[in-house]
């Protein structure tokens, strides 16, 4: 099929003759196709900064130092920086200014509980991500400025390795992670184990949960003690056709004696060896003949009852042995960092034991090495306590580690360390911080930084509109009192339950002999099914009338006018072949910029549904049009659900999904209410959209703008933070650039 426009050049060849579809293929979509034609054939453009963000993980999660690693790139380039790993910013050089909103105090949680008030918010940024909860200096990280740490006491096997680590000076202890988490005294064993919401938390396999159905229980229901045996594992993975899978297991006692040190063959196609990582070659597992079953087996014979795992990023070697157990102590997380970061196993190791591990000279890790390490740094966190940790200041030690690791450019050498600041001074310019007198941070005293301080966000809202287009790049940060912690939970779950609520489907009735598989293979034509529950007291069962409910069609219609779902549709019944059959017909469905397949991560194999994102709500309509007619015999709507939300509905515990299930509001929640002072909150939520909404408009065109939602954090449990970013009167190229994305953990690639 000839091309409809000439790819390769700015203009349309004149006198081309346009060849007709077949009409089998256009079906319904005939009648509606010719309005669109003229939006998608518009003559090319001068080039605009534009963002992508395909190539975001499935959980949309960007850390503190991904979004520095945008703002450097936005504000030197690539001849300074490598481009962001998570995102893609084309023409960069076609920014005008950068402008960073800092909502103090709210998280993901209060966006989508006053999700119809922040109506600008979600239908202006397309781009929208989830963060984790803040740090302690949330402004200092997303800017890249290095806090002025001291090193304190160096273990011996440090000493000399820093230039000034023979200086013992004092530091605050009780600023660092792990006095807050542990205190300062020394802890027993079980006061180290993970808690069965950390473990869900950090995705631990556990009984009861979907994705966890196969998985094999260890025979450890005993009563655990600060006296019970600790055993450390490692285990090395290969990549197969059905993702990662076990090559080799190592299982070390608590004396450092090896009691399991299996190589196991994997029961799929190995695709990659993965040599440079598991030292695991062809030629080393060829004889093997040691399956996974036979390795479940031996493990539950040979850990005694009150056994606890020690491992480094344990939850990876329980999923890949697909066993769950259920007392666990994971060093990664036992030496707690800041921002849910962790320390790798070879700096601990030679932090805290003077030991050297994984040797750059030797052929993968040593799964024996790194079991019997992480036993030994569980050991030396029990004998020591938290305190000596602490003293040892392993943060401030990793920075500078860090900061000697050269990160080679076009232009020369860059530090890891550089900030946005350096980066602005690097071409004489400076940053505009907007704040409260009280909110006035490390950032307030750096020369190269234009502080104005304001008593209160309506100050900072008007001098936001004269000080603006006076700099490159701005930071405006307003202030709000939080929710108290109480009602923030309570709210949490209230969420959750109304977006079960909207997804529960109530049919019937059905008599006592319906077959139960047969309507759970109709249901899933539709899409997956998280849970069915058949009731066949008919009388007692209907959809509860809730103030949601009644609101039903306004949320919906608002959740597909959602910027992050304009464009987007959802399609179920998708063969594993549907994407190749969507690529030959690929020049009926213009606008179409990506494909989203994802991948059962147990199985590897493809779900029966994707996503497909189309340049606008028009190419969206006609292609679902097409895909839904007689002759894709597909079934599809809009979008509603962005993606970063995802890891949060699942979550949500198995009782939780079942229906009729209510939290109740305690009766103080009226007056519980403490946001932005005022008197109601969905009131101060659209008051203060509507304000940011006005500083946009003010924005010249090119300005790339981030609006944050920190997160919070309580001794109740702390909440995600939120970004939404956009580049002002950003255009798409007017080219369409189909690409087809497979997704597991993650989008891996994409293919033009």
């Amino acid at each position: 099929m000839e091309p409809e426009r000439k790819r390769s050049g700015s203009t349309l060849k004149k006198g081309r003759k346009r060849r007709l579809i077949p009409s089998k293929v256009v079906g319904a979509a005939e009648a509606t196709r010719s309005h669109w034609d003229l939006e998608e054939r518009q003559q090319p453009v001068a080039k605009k900064a534009r963002l992508s963000t395909v190539l975001f993980a499935e959980n949309c999660e960007v850390t503190h130092g991904q979004l520095c690693e945008l703002l450097k790139y936005a504000v030197l380039g690539k001849s300074s920086f490598p481009k962001p790993s998570w995102c893609q910013l084309f023409h960069q050089n076609h920014l005008k200014n950068v402008v960073v909103f800092i909502l103090q105090g709210l998280s993901q949680l209060h966006f989508y509980k006053f999700y119809l008030e922040f109506g600008f918010l979600r239908k202006a940024f397309k781009h929208k991500f989830r963060m984790p909860p803040p740090s302690s200096d949330f402004l200092a990280d997303i800017i890249g400025l290095q806090k002025k740490q001291i090193i304190g006491n160096l273990p011996k096997a440090m000493e000399g390795s820093l230039p000034f680590a023979s200086s013992k000076v004092s530091i605050n202890l009780q600023k660092d992670p792990i006095i807050q988490k542990y205190g300062s005294k020394k802890v027993g064993l079980t006061r180290c184990l993970l808690t069965k919401e950390e473990m869900k938390t950090y995705h631990f396999p556990l009984q009861g949960f979907l994705d966890c159905e196969n998985f094999v229980p260890t025979k450890c229901n005993g009563s655990v003690t600060d006296n019970s045996p600790l055993f450390g594992l490692d285990c090395e993975m290969c990549l197969t056709s059905k993702g990662r899978e076990l090559t080799r297991i190592s299982l070390v006692a608590e004396g450092g004696g090896c009691v399991m040190d299996e190589l196991v063959k994997p029961d799929n196609k190995i695709v990659d060896y993965l040599t440079s990582f598991s030292g695991i070659t062809k030629k080393i597992l060829n004889p093997v003949t040691t399956k996974l079953k036979d390795v479940q087996r031996r493990l539950k014979i040979l850990l005694p009852p009150d056994a606890v795992l020690v491992g480094h990023s344990l939850d990876l070697d329980l999923r890949a042995l697909k066993m769950i157990h259920p007392y666990v102590i994971d060093t990664s997380l036992l030496y707690v960092r800041e921002q849910g970061r962790r320390f790798k196993l070879k700096f601990l190791a030679k932090a805290i034991l003077g030991k050297d591990i994984q040797c750059p000279d030797r052929l993968g890790h040593d799964a024996t090495e790194d079991a019997r390490t992480t036993l030994e740094l569980a050991r030396y966190f029990l004998k020591y306590g938290p305190k000596k940790i602490a003293e040892l200041n392993l943060e401030a030690l990793f920075s500078y580690q860090e900061s000697q690791e050269p990160r080679n450019t076009a232009e020369g050498v860059q530090r890891l360390n550089t900030s946005v600041l350096e980066c602005l001074d690097s071409v004489g310019q400076k940053l505009l911080f907007l704040t409260q007198e009280a909110d006035a941070s490390a950032l307030s005293s750096s020369k190269n930084c234009q502080t104005i301080k304001c008593l209160s966000n309506k100050e900072v809202l008007e001098q936001a509109r004269v000080e603006i287009p006076l700099f490159p790049f701005s930071i405006v940060q307003f202030s709000f009192e939080p929710f108290s912690p109480n009602l923030t939970e309570e709210m949490n779950k209230r969420i959750k339950i109304k977006w079960t609520e909207m997804s529960t489907v109530y049919a019937g009735p059905f008599n006592k002999n319906c077959n139960l598989s047969a309507l759970k293979r109709l249901f899933k034509s539709f899409g997956p099914v998280q849970l069915m529950t058949l009731v066949l007291e008919t009388h007692q069962v209907q959809r509860p009338v809730t103030e949601l409910t009644l609101d039903c069609d306004t949320l919906v219609n608002e959740l597909e006018q959602d910027s992050e779902n304009r464009g987007t549709i959802y399609l179920s019944g998708v063969s594993e072949t549907f994407k190749e059959h969507l690529l030959q017909h690929c020049s009926i469905f213009l606008g179409l910029e990506a494909m989203i397949l994802p991948k059962d991560l147990k199985s590897g194999k493809q779900k029966g549904y994707c996503f497909l994102r189309f340049k606008t709500f028009g190419s969206a309509q006609r292609a679902l049009n097409i895909l839904t007619g007689k002759d894709w015999k597909l079934r599809g709507r809009h979008a509603l659900t962005p993606r970063h939300l995802h890891a949060w509905l699942r979550g949500l515990p198995r009782e939780s999904r079942l229906p009729g299930v209510r939290v109740i509001p305690p009766p103080s929640e009226q007056e519980a209410w403490q946001m932005l002072n005022v008197d109601h909150p969905k009131i101060a939520a659209w008051h203060w959209g509507r304000k940011i909404e006005k500083l946009y408009h003010n924005l010249c065109p090119g300005t790339l703008c981030l609006i944050l939602l920190p997160g919070t954090r309580s001794t109740h449990g702390s909440l995600s933070g939120l970004g939404l970013m956009g580049i002002k009167d950003e255009e798409e190229s007017t080219i369409p650039q189909t690409c087809v994305c497979e997704s597991a953990h993650h989008l891996p690639g994409v293919i033009s």
